[in-house]
């Protein structure tokens, strides 16, 4: 998993690096099922029933699932998220990025607190801890900084499936001990998902979008992270 997530972290930055005004997201998807298919491995989300594409692309109130088209061409004051996963040699990772074209110092500061709760979640991934610490760690950042984590949707563990148990939420749930604890050898796809505004979400047309129902900016951080006896290890920083 540490060579499939070094590969897929290398993929993620070269497509975050695409985000420019004028770029479609099947831009994205296109670069994507390219490196992929240089790296020697497959897309993992079309291994997703009924799910076509290498990528999931949204933009603002675009949270996850979104499906890559030529009609969506990113503009100033977008925020994009890109979510992409590889299967290689057996084995999943999972990772999601966001990235502005042309943010207001609010709206990148609004990234910045993303990337701060993923580091401290991420800090929290150590034998002995609760998945109910790395959600703490992901709620305090947001709501201090005056944001709202996503509660209907949660991280997860990955490994020889895309999606495994523990589910990681946004938010504490019931109490720390009920948790599950954290073992080594463990491996989380640990995922900020947040708004400016209210947590609800809602489907769209598609089928597959998900969005947020006040149609607020959203964005959403993920890395897959290994839980050693020597603390956490990001395997998709790339």
């Amino acid at each position: 998993m540490a060579e499939g997530g070094k590969k897929l972290g290398q993929i993620k930055n070269q497509l975050a690096a695409m985000v420019k005004e004028g770029v479609s997201s099947m831009d994205i998807e296109e670069k994507a099922v390219e490196l992929i298919n240089e790296s020697g491995g497959k897309a993992s989300f079309e291994k997703v029933p009924n799910y076509h594409w290498a990528t999931c692309v949204n933009v603002n109130a675009g949270l996850v699932h979104g499906i890559p088209s030529k009609e969506v061409v990113f503009k100033k004051g977008d925020l994009v998220s890109i979510d992409v996963g590889l299967f290689y040699k057996g084995f999943h990772t999972d990772t999601s990025i966001s990235v502005g074209v042309g943010l207001d110092a609010k709206d990148q500061r609004f990234l910045e607190i993303g990337k701060e709760a993923l580091k401290k979640a991420t800090g929290e991934a150590k034998p002995g801890n609760r998945i109910f610490d790395l959600s703490m760690a992901i709620q305090d950042t947001i709501e201090k900084a005056g944001f709202t984590p996503i509660q209907a949707l949660v991280g997860h563990g990955v490994g020889k499936n895309l999606h495994e148990e523990p589910a990681i939420p946004c938010f504490v749930a019931g109490a720390r001990l009920k948790s599950p604890e954290i073992m080594p050898g463990t491996v989380l796809a640990i995922e900020v998902m947040y708004t400016q505004g209210r947590p609800e979400i809602k489907i769209e047309e598609d089928g597959w979008t998900i969005s947020v129902r006040d149609d607020k900016i959203s964005a959403l951080f993920e890395e897959t992270v290994a839980v050693t006896g020597h603390g956490p290890l990001v395997l998709t920083e790339g």
